[in-house]
């Protein structure tokens, strides 16, 4: 498809297209003269995850330039690929180590994924954005005299455990790695929100049973 094509079956004008080019999150099309080019069904693929990237995720596009970098590096294990796509989305800033209720927190969550036996988690605590988004949110917590102790996270952990699950089962339906890749990128997302929603709506539909409209 032409470049007027591109833009027509992703809803991305043509100039969002062009810089999107210049920036190299998409790769160029096979040029049939100096002034035209060709694009496949990859580049619209591609360019419907740039776009829910950057206009829903609010990504920056320094920062999908490095997901995609990942997402595109097919010399990684698979494990190693989906960790380092998610890995550079934004993340929380590292917490200040000397903050009491970070030291408490940090060692209440290690304790946590001990008692959960999660051996890979505990491994990556020094260097997870997700140990750390959990770290500096319990600190918060406890600052506000609500301890989130690792018996409290158990049955939460578990549940999100299952979800995981889920996740796999889903990205391993998709036959390219590339594709499944994507798949993690687009779970940080789109699917992390949607899951956020759910609880929210689940969160009012249990308040209502239990108490009414009072």
């Amino acid at each position: 498809m032409r470049l007027a094509e591109l833009s027509e079956r992703s809803g991305v004008s043509t100039a969002t297209i062009k810089y999107y080019l210049r920036e190299g999150l998409l790769a160029p099309g096979r040029q049939i003269n100096t002034t035209t080019a060709e694009y496949d069904e990859e580049h619209l693929r591609r360019l419907k995850l740039i776009r829910a990237m950057i206009q829903v995720g609010r990504v920056p596009v320094a920062t999908v330039r490095e997901v995609l970098g990942h997402v595109d590096d097919d010399s990684l294990p698979r494990a190693m690929r989906l960790g380092a796509a998610v890995w550079a989305m934004p993340q929380v800033p590292e917490p200040d180590a000397d903050d009491e209720f970070v030291r408490g927190a940090r060692a209440s969550m290690e304790e946590l994924l001990q008692t959960l036996g999660w051996s890979n988690a505990q491994a990556l605590t020094t260097i997870s954005p997700s140990f750390r988004s959990l770290v500096v949110a319990t600190a918060a917590l406890r600052r506000l005299g609500y301890d989130w102790d690792p018996e409290t996270l158990v049955p939460y952990a578990r549940l999100m455990h299952q979800v995981a699950e889920l996740d796999m089962e889903f990205m391993e339906s998709h036959v390219s790695e590339a594709e499944k890749a994507e798949v993690a990128v687009l779970g940080v997302v789109l699917v992390e929100p949607m899951l956020r929603a759910l609880h929210r709506l689940a969160q009012e539909e249990e308040s209502t049973r239990r108490y009414g409209h009072e």
